[in-house]
């Protein structure tokens, strides 16, 4: 069964608030990219106003967390204080990736990992028996919505899937009408899709539509 999650680059906690809600009618999770403006080139809420984080009706939608920034091992229990229940670590941000997975588990949270096009798979090491799911980034251009996919990224996903018949496989950047039916059939069962969905006249619709591609 493959999952299509809403992605959101908040501006501010009411613009996350008003998204979720334009989406949760029709799906239970909904991934919000962080960014500090280090990792990525942009920074989002709550790093653009230095808030404390607090993530709406967070009993009721699913969030995953994706953490683009250096270092996230400094804020991981923020976000699970603010609701998260899951969390996407970007391998090219830390070094300490085990500590990670070893704080975490036991923890009624998943942990994803993260790797960017130019990531190869094998850099999942022993890892990718520790964590819920892996992401594939759809392109090295990170935090923006529109970009679109590297198509080296179908090649990656039918890889990993080779490799990993069980592991749960998300695509980030890049994943609209035209692109999804192709990284399903790559392996992909998670597609994230931010710009697709929320510049669609008609998100239930649109959504509907992403599902019935799969």
């Amino acid at each position: 069964m493959v999952e299509v999650v809403p992605a959101i680059i908040p501006k501010s906690f009411e613009d996350l608030k008003e998204k979720v809600a334009l989406v949760e009618p029709f799906v239970r999770r909904v991934q919000v990219d962080v960014m500090d403006g280090k990792f990525a080139p942009s920074t989002s809420w709550p790093y653009e106003k230095e808030e404390e984080p607090m993530l709406p009706n967070n009993k009721s939608i699913f969030y995953e967390i994706d953490m683009m920034m250096y270092a996230p091992e400094e804020v991981i229990h923020d976000w699970i204080h603010a609701g998260a229940r899951s969390l996407i670590v970007h391998i090219e941000s830390t070094n300490v990736l085990d500590r990670i997975l070893f704080e975490l588990s036991g923890k009624d949270i998943e942990i994803g990992v993260a790797l960017s096009p130019n990531t190869p798979n094998e850099a999942l090491g022993s890892w990718v028996d520790k964590v819920s799911f892996v992401q594939c980034m759809g392109n090295q251009k990170i935090g923006h919505h529109g970009v679109p996919l590297d198509v080296h990224v179908l090649k990656k996903v039918a890889s990993l899937r080779e490799q990993y018949p069980e592991l749960i496989i998300g695509v980030d950047i890049g994943v609209n009408l035209e692109t999804a039916p192709k990284l399903v059939a790559a392996g992909a069962n998670k597609l994230i899709s931010g710009s697709t969905i929320f510049k669609s006249d008609n998100i239930g619709k649109t959504i509907a539509q992403l599902k019935s591609l799969i």
